[in-house]
């Protein structure tokens, strides 16, 4: 009787301990269980993805009773705020898309799980739940009774470490320790030399030989054997299952030359072959982890926030520059950077950003506010607790709530040849050796194995990810911080800019500014200058550093409608600023409205009005002439056509200019444009063009020492290197160029290296050291092109 394997987690059913149910077959009542729990909530698609994909879950009773521990639990815990919580939990056991599939379903299986996100390459899955239905020693008792039982290490939350795995280091120093011992007592045999001693313990020195080569075949290699055992018992072929045969079948024939006393085998070869595909391997790692680094650690992600020093001096400063202790300054609309303690009395903080919901929360003075909040309402101060995680801020931006659902052409092309090339290479193996066994079966295992070792699809895997790495890498050290790679290939699909007028092309720093009307007494100045001190729109944010210092007094109430204006209460005085319609629509006829302004009315009295002579960026003629050589461009602006004779002067004659754009109208023009077939980039401020950046193809929020953020944006683009647009954009089509050179290198490598391989020409460790050699050429190659276009700026 042949030995039956569980529906669940494929271990071998012991004798007598066989479980029927559901006419399907289970080695314990744990894994019973577990296929009972998602049959119940309709979740049986998870054994669809791969063949007995579980784990048989494992007995934890009272293991987490510390989680009932209210101080152990906050530390864990990333986010929060009422009864909403997030925790980020380390899963080991994720191991496949059946893995996937049911921890972002955990949903489904339990109520009070919002949402759950799985980040793959980290082993991790970010849970948002209400805590008031669930707790997080529920969800790790329910994660571990599906088989998911988390690793939780109270030491490493507490100290801020990482385990580090080492597991590669060691195989890789193994395996050099064997093949160099091995090399070294393989020489005789290399020249034939003919001496007594040599002769007398030849076989002695060849079971040494056999003795060193196992600690490399069995843990150096043993991460190639369990991938290709897990490939094959999904039914997806990855390109372990070709150098695992190779190892293995040169690991027999070796054996079985020395048993005979044939020859001395292949084991120097073998062990060589092991050693070079580590070398290879650990080079990716390191190169990716260099990327990561660079992006996370080094790359600018251009936004300042207002620090208020002891002499109570506002400054703005880069959020890299903020330390525990640190008085912070939060606009109306302004991004919570860090968490921290509230000073102020009150505050509304909005954590869409965090959760996705968009509602409101009301924060009191001591009250703890955390990162990646959004300030509504009157300006606020707060104390840092931790300084800046960016990895954190870039996390919460790569929400899948703000993703946009694109095509990515090269994901797609990669995968269907990583889907082909195995069943085609071990098929030109196979034939290979039937060929070569008639004539020579030295040869035929040469050619079988060489075959099986110098292809290498990781070369064409690897193109995409290492070329997109890099340029984000570049592009972030140059102050453009893209969401992730892929924008890159959004950017060079673009055919037509859009850009915002205010904030956009026009600077928040430099602007002249005129008053007209009744004269402003220094009272009026404070309270102008307090209300606008709350506001971000670039207009408030000109005119605030236009008026002379005042003292900061409290405001108690505040608001800012946007495309309109904002309106303060201080001290039963109500201020109003913004357009001549929000002010007091009577007067609108009155005044001119052929230049950008701003009128104020005090107490119902209106005063007069801050006329705006617009600054455009430096460079932007220039800018918008290279630009309106490949793509089509319009303006869209929430002003008046005051600007519009200066516009038409320093921009190109066929540059689209819309005036008197509300928020929506915006968003509905690029909607128009998106349906006629364009891609469409958007560049704004990031606060009244949020809609509009959330629209296009690629939304760019330009960054002016504020704080202002729209998770909405795909990337942030420092005010300082807005001239350089046009690179930026030829470099992200550059990028897709390296990757079809790169994919036309690989291509021909494979195609030269099975050519010699066939015909008998390539020794198995010659093979071994091509093939890491490979990945070793694209990686280079595509960092040598694209910093090469890099520095063509």
């Amino acid at each position: 009787m042949s030995e039956q394997s569980c529906f669940h987690c494929g271990l071998t059913i012991l004798k007598n301990e066989e479980i029927d149910f559901d006419q399907k077959k289970f080695c314990c009542n744990g894994c019973k269980t577990v296929y009972e729990i998602f049959s119940l909530h309709d979740l049986t698609s998870y054994y669809d993805f791969e063949k007995s994909p579980g784990a048989s879950p494992q007995d934890i009773q009272g293991k987490y009773d510390f989680l009932e521990n209210e101080a152990i639990i906050s530390k864990l815990l990333e986010f929060q705020e009422g009864n909403t919580a997030i925790v980020s939990l380390n899963i080991p056991y994720i191991h496949c898309s059946s893995c996937i599939w049911i921890l972002e379903n955990l949903n489904k299986i339990q109520t009070g799980i919002s949402t759950s996100q799985v980040n793959f390459p980290e082993k991790r899955v970010r849970i948002t739940f209400n805590s008031d239905i669930i707790s997080l020693k529920e969800i790790v008792c329910l994660l571990s009774s599906i088989g998911y039982e988390p690793y939780i290490s109270l030491e490493n939350y507490e100290t801020g470490k990482k385990n580090i795995d080492r597991s590669l280091t060691y195989k890789l120093g193994i395996a050099f320790f064997c093949f160099g011992n091995i090399m070294l007592l393989s020489f005789p045999e290399y020249f034939e030399i003919k001496e007594f001693w040599l002769d007398n313990y030849k076989p002695f020195f060849r079971a040494l030989i056999f003795i060193l080569s196992l600690p490399s075949f069995t843990y150096s290699a043993k991460d190639y054997y369990v991938s290709a055992y897990k490939s094959i018992k999904s039914g997806m072929l990855n390109i372990d299952i070709p150098i695992a045969l190779g190892i293995i079948v040169m690991f027999v024939r070796s054996t079985f030359d020395i048993i005979m006393d044939y020859g001395p085998g292949f084991f120097d070869s073998l062990t060589g072959l092991i050693f070079f595909m580590l070398l290879g391997k650990m080079f990716q790692i390191k190169t990716y982890s260099f990327l990561s680094f660079e992006r996370d650690f080094k790359s600018y992600f251009p936004i300042a926030v207002t620090r208020i020093n002891t002499d109570t001096t506002e400054e703005n400063v880069p959020v890299y520059d903020i330390i525990k202790g640190n008085r912070l300054l939060i606009r109306n609309q302004e991004l919570i950077p860090v968490d921290g303690i509230l000073i102020s009395e009150k505050a509304e903080i909005d954590y869409s950003f965090v959760t996705g919901e968009a509602v409101p929360i009301t924060k009191k003075s001591g009250d703890k506010v955390f990162a990646g909040g959004k300030q509504i309402g009157k300006v606020v101060e707060m104390e840092v607790l931790h300084s800046v995680s960016q990895s954190y801020l870039t996390q919460l931006w790569s929400n899948e709530i703000f993703q946009k659902k694109v095509f990515q052409k090269h994901k797609t092309i990669t995968d269907a040849i990583s889907r082909y090339f195995t069943p085609i290479l071990l098929l030109i193996a196979f034939a290979g050796f039937g060929y070569w066994i008639f004539f020579d079966a030295n040869t035929a295992f040469n050619v079988f194995t060489a075959v099986l070792i110098v292809a290498c699809p990781c070369a064409l895997a690897l193109t995409a990810p290492f070329t997109f790495g890099n340029i984000l890498r570049i592009l972030g050290k140059q102050k453009l911080y893209l969401k992730n790679a892929l924008v890159i290939e959004q950017l060079a699909k673009v055919d037509t800019i859009v850009f915002d007028k205010t904030g956009t092309i026009t600077t928040n720093k430099k602007s002249n500014i005129i008053y007209e009307g009744n004269p402003l007494s220094e009272e009026n100045n404070v309270l102008i200058k307090n209300v606008l001190r709350a506001s971000n729109h670039p207009l408030s944010r000109m005119l605030y550093d236009f008026l002379p210092e005042t003292k900061s007094i409290k405001i108690d109430e505040f608001q800012e409608i946007t495309g309109k204006g904002i309106q303060g209460m201080i001290d039963n005085k109500a201020i109003q600023m913004g357009s001549a319609e929000f002010v007091d629509a009577s007067i609108s006829e009155t005044v001119e409205i052929e230049k950008t302004a701003l009128h104020i009315k005090i107490d119902s009295i209106y005063y007069g009005k801050f006329i705006f002579e617009n600054q455009y960026r430096k460079g932007l003629e220039k800018l918008f002439v290279d630009l309106s050589k490949n793509y089509q461009i319009k303006v869209l602006s929430g002003d008046n056509d005051g600007e519009r004779v200066n516009l038409e002067t320093i921009l190109p004659k066929n540059t689209e200019l819309i005036f008197n754009q509300k928020p929506e109208q915006k968003l509905d023009y690029i909607k128009k444009l998106q349906e006629k077939g364009q891609n469409v980039m958007m560049v704004g401020d990031g606060l009244n063009d949020a809609g509009a950046l959330a629209q296009s193809n690629v939304g760019i929020s330009i960054s002016e020492n504020v704080n202002v953020f729209s998770p909405a944006c795909d990337a942030i683009l420092d005010a300082s290197e807005f001239s350089h647009l046009d690179y930026f954009l030829k470099l992200s089509q550059k990028a897709i160029s390296i990757i079809k050179m790169s994919f036309v290198l690989s291509l021909l490598y494979n195609v030269v290296g099975l050519s010699f391989a066939v015909t008998g020409n390539l020794l198995p460790l010659v093979a071994a050291i091509i093939m890491p050699l490979s990945t070793i050429t694209i990686v280079s190659f595509v960092t040598l092109m694209s910093n090469f276009y890099a520095n063509k700026k």
